[in-house]
């Protein structure tokens, strides 16, 4: 029951996603809408997967500053593994205020600030534990150090003087460390100093009387009167007073100079009212962050103007006002919610006939089905006990590892990362990565290690003695789209007519003019007539002699091309040369590149002359066309197709 109960100033998780990270957010108030539903105004929290890359580069900084002052070893002990994780346990708190349902809520954790005296791997041992130490600006994309820092160390303490012995004199300079301001010991009594303080402030309403500014903001004399007995006139009065010797005379007719009454005033009665009530607001919104008051709503005013304002804010009825009221709308606010436990499935849950086997994956039937749980029983040899057992109920599931821990046993999976990836995470590191924002170990798509199905859980040579076939086993690599991987085959036919053609088909002069037409259907007719007459065996290719890079270099230097000639050109150019060039129509009935090799007439199928590529065809299917005992209706279809 107390832990379903959720107060203001809890520390919880909120999900808006069932695949994204959990939100982790700071409760502030708990209000009940008109629908009857409870809304939740929170303050955030970020983690560093959602803020830049250049703020987390600046977060790195800051924590090695920090590991620096703590002179802790023990960071620099911690492995590879625990710093990976420690990451996931870092937040930065921001100033944004933002209103989610309460029933989103999905359980409490707890945030404090870093600490220097605490070790960072105490975070590690506790569940839901969090910190942070930098304020992140989600308007400004800034980061900055959190000014409610914890000042401890040795930096931070006050160096204190031996004690002096009994009779022994003090020979420091004492004028050097402090200043006299009052004296106790004076030969005034109480009743002569109340006297004085009643002058002090009777010159000061007067010399509010005679200033204008003071007479239009204090227009009665009563309000004079008040601001005039305020503590900054007593302050100056006894100041006054131990200036002068605690000599009254003196003190009186130091409080009227030669050009008037003296007028004190405090930064209660320098501000106007527009300025309180920026201030008022500014102070709703930050609370007690002067710095950012002073930033946003009051940068004229310094620092320590603005601190002294609030501690005499704080004095006056307008403070005292605010404050029941604030009271009073906290009596009729929520001071805490039920929020029974979520038990819906989650929409990344993959079931137990959703979940693809390695054979099914590629279309694979009944016999690579066997073949991938034979695959599995060869990887539970080689890797052990610790691969292949799984808890009492616990089924075991063919196909993909878990991404983070590379177990391939689990009660539950769920989907995991792009679709096209189909990743998959095991109930354990799923609830990891929803409450830390992060996997258990470092993954591929994070550039610091290979995935667990890029390499095979099994070796090819494990898997060779149990005759299985490794096909897929390797996972697609990150991409927007997925490609499927394939070869052109060449077929022992298609190679016979490269030899048995080789004055048809030239392959080298085809290579270096890819865009030259070949009449594939004239070349294969070609090759079943020549293959009765070709030994079974054919001649082995002429071994080609390259020449060595060197050889070839030396001559190219030894025989440069000449240089071109440049055409000659006129210097002077006639105005009636300038007429614009009328660029005859291009006609393409096919494909342009076939077209930029053949002229109009031989493209449209029109009387011409033969493109020199197929000559030599031409010859051999006239020669065909005349020999007896040929069928001249096909060898004619043939020269059809040449054309």
């Amino acid at each position: 029951m107390a832990a379903n109960m959720y107060r203001v100033g809890d520390y919880v998780y909120f999900e808006n996603s069932s695949s994204n990270p959990l939100l982790i957010r700071r409760i502030e108030e708990l209000n009940k809408t008109a629908n009857g539903n409870v809304e939740a105004k929170v303050v955030c929290f970020y983690r560093r997967r959602d803020i830049s890359s250049t703020l987390i580069a600046l977060a790195d900084k800051h924590a090695r500053e920090m590991e620096e002052e703590m002179e802790n070893p023990e960071i620099l002990d911690l492995p590879e593994k625990q710093k990976h994780q420690l990451r996931h346990r870092e937040l930065f708190l921001s100033r944004q205020l933002e209103s989610l349902p309460a029933t989103h809520i999905r359980g409490k954790c707890c945030v404090t600030l870093l600490n220097e005296t605490e070790a960072l791997k105490s975070y590690l041992d506790r569940e839901d534990a969090f910190f942070y130490s930098l304020v992140y600006d989600p308007q400004q994309k800034t980061l900055l150090a959190d000014k409610g820092e914890i000042r401890v160390g040795t930096k931070y303490q006050a160096d204190i003087t031996d004690l002096l012995a009994e009779g022994e004199e003090d020979d420091r300079d004492l004028s050097k460390l402090e200043e006299k301001v009052w004296d106790p010991s004076s030969s005034l009594i109480e009743k002569e100093i109340d006297q004085f303080l009643v002058v002090a402030r009777s010159v000061g309403t007067f010399a509010r009387a005679l200033d204008c500014s003071s007479s239009v903001r204090q227009p009665s004399l009563h309000m004079s009167a008040a601001a005039a007995s305020r503590d900054i006139t007593l302050f100056h009065a006894m100041d006054t007073l131990h200036k002068n010797g605690y000599d009254m005379t003196r003190a009186i007719a130091a409080l009227v100079p030669q050009g008037g009454p003296v007028l004190c005033r405090d930064e209660m009665e320098e501000w106007s009212a527009s300025e309180a009530n920026l201030f008022e607001e500014a102070l709703e919104k930050y609370g007690k962050d002067f710095a950012d008051i002073q930033q946003d709503f009051l940068p004229w005013k310094s620092l320590t103007s603005i601190i002294e304002y609030y501690y005499m804010w704080k004095t006056t009825d307008r403070y005292v006002q605010q404050k029941r009221l604030k009271a009073a709308e906290a009596e009729s606010k929520l001071k805490q919610v039920y929020i029974p436990n979520y038990n819906k499935p989650n929409p990344n849950q993959l079931s137990s006939n959703s979940v693809k086997l390695g054979g099914l994956v590629n279309g694979g039937g009944a016999a690579t089905v066997a073949a991938a749980a034979a695959a599995a029983a060869a990887a539970a040899a080689v890797g052990g006990a610790a691969a292949a057992a799984s808890a009492p109920g616990q089924p075991v599931v063919l196909g993909r590892a878990c991404e983070s821990c590379y177990t391939t046993t689990s009660y539950q999976w769920y989907s995991w990362g792009p679709p096209n990836m189909q990743c998959r995470l095991c109930a354990s590191c799923w609830t990891y990565w929803k409450k830390y924002g992060g996997l258990k170990m470092p993954t591929r798509l994070d550039g610091e290690r290979p995935g667990p199905n890029r390499n095979n859980l099994v070796s090819p040579d494990t898997l060779s003695t149990h005759n299985l076939t490794v096909r897929h086993s390797g996972s697609p690599k990150f991409a927007v789209k997925t490609r499927q991987a394939f070869y052109l085959h060449t077929s022992q036919l298609t190679r016979a007519a490269r030899r048995v053609c080789q004055d048809l088909l030239r392959s080298r002069v085809l290579g270096r003019h890819p865009y030259n037409p070949v009449n594939t259907a004239a070349i294969k007719a070609e090759c079943v007539v020549r293959l009765p007459d070709t030994p079974k065996k054919l001649q082995p290719l002429k071994p080609l002699v390259r020449k060595p890079l060197e050889s070839v270099v030396r001559y190219l230097e030894a025989h440069p091309c000449p240089p071109k000639p440049e055409p000659q050109r006129s210097s002077t150019i006639s105005t009636s040369s300038l007429t614009p060039i009328k660029s005859s129509p291009i006609l393409n009935n096919g494909s342009p590149t076939i077209l930029g090799k053949r002229n109009y007439e031989q493209h449209n199928g029109l009387e011409g002359t033969k493109p020199k590529a197929l000559t030599a065809q031409w010859d051999i299917m006239s020669k065909r066309v005349c020999e007896p005992g040929r069928n001249v209706a096909a060898l004619q279809d043939q020269v059809h197709e040449l054309d």
